[in-house]
């Protein structure tokens, strides 16, 4: 039997094989354990595919190992002070405790219905209680969201967040996102906190790095290595993808077999939801640019006939959502892997 493949390209869990953001997850978690504290809201950021999750579960996985740590997922669509509290009540002993003793939370669906005492109406009360204790124990919370986005129930629970941290009790958060939605809450009335809050961008992979694991894992020359490290860009979910059909291929070159099954997964699992959120000026523009490594302004402007004015705002859009570099004055690159051969499949 064919030993399984180290690389997955399956979302939201740790793989076997990875290249960990460990500077970035070190950075968090020292803050995090900070004394005194220096923050207590972090951002991460970037396009499907570029690691988000694996991070956020790494960090979590570290914490976990603190018995100083309480962690809590939750969703962004949720009812998320609530949510948060009965994860507190079902998961934390003394806490359990301190709810069915003190507590009557009844009204909500939580906690153990006692008669003598009248049932609390507001949950951010009932959480700055829980916190209360959380904090006489010398606890901390972290509340952990991913595939955050803008809705009525974070807009709040952040809002609530930021009069809990004013009030010294000690609880974080971590909201992990795609471009457009952290913008959208940074944004947000009322949440200038959180825009002001600690921001990580999910950044290409060191080709360097992913050369050398493929090589050793693929067994495969160094120039073939350095050849499929190139071909990723650095792109977490290129390099899990590439990683995949080479071993499973056992080819120690690079075949038309392995780029068609790497292109359908990328074309599959993250260009396709990309593809359908661009605006039709975006496509077209992306039309002209993934023809050359690297354009200008101005041959892109003279090869579509069009002014400045023009290109600025889909340019902003693009960069933003992380498919152009505009690092570079005065011209632009394609950040994805293989996404000349996705576009021009999709203008056939």
């Amino acid at each position: 039997m064919m030993k399984r493949s180290p690389y997955s390209i399956s979302f939201g869990r740790i793989p076997n094989q990875y290249i960990s953001r460990s500077l970035m997850i070190e950075d968090i978690i020292d803050i995090l354990n900070a004394d005194p504290v220096e923050e207590q809201a972090f951002k991460i950021t970037g396009i499907r595919g570029t690691g988000k999750t694996v991070t956020l579960t790494a960090i979590e996985k570290e914490l976990r190992e603190d018995n100083q740590w309480i962690i809590v997922d939750v969703k962004s669509n949720s009812e998320i002070s609530k949510e948060l509290v009965a994860s507190l009540y079902g998961e934390v002993p003394f806490l359990t405790s301190f709810i069915d003793t003190n507590l009557n939370l009844s009204a909500f669906g939580i906690g153990l219905n006692i008669d003598k005492k009248s049932p609390v109406t507001s949950m951010d009360v009932i959480l700055k209680k829980i916190l209360g204790e959380v904090k006489k124990k010398n606890k901390k919370v972290l509340v952990v969201i991913d595939e955050a986005r803008k809705t009525d129930e974070l807009v709040d629970f952040i809002q609530e967040f930021q009069i809990l941290i004013r009030n010294e009790f000690p609880i974080y958060l971590i909201a992990a996102g795609l471009y457009d939605d952290i913008e959208s809450l940074e944004n947000a009335e009322g949440l200038t906190f959180f825009l002001r809050a600690d921001k990580y961008e999910m950044k290409p992979l060191n080709l360097t790095i992913i050369e050398d694991d493929y090589e050793k894992t693929l067994g495969v020359t160094e120039e073939i290595a350095r050849q499929l490290a190139e071909m990723t860009k650095g792109y977490a979910f290129a390099y899990q993808a590439i990683g995949k059909y080479m071993w499973e291929s056992g080819d120690k070159q690079i075949s038309k077999t392995v780029l068609a099954l790497v292109d359908e997964a990328l074309a599959e699992k993250v260009y396709d939801k990309i593809w359908s959120e661009l605006r039709e000026k975006e496509k077209w523009y992306l039309s002209f640019i993934v023809k050359k490594d690297t354009i200008s302004a101005t041959e892109l402007l003279e090869l579509t006939k069009t002014s400045h004015n023009e290109w600025s705002e889909p340019r902003k859009r693009l960069i933003e959502k992380g498919i152009l570099d505009g690092s570079e004055r005065g011209v632009v690159k394609v950040k994805l892997p293989r996404f000349k051969e996705y576009v021009e499949s999709r203008l056939v």
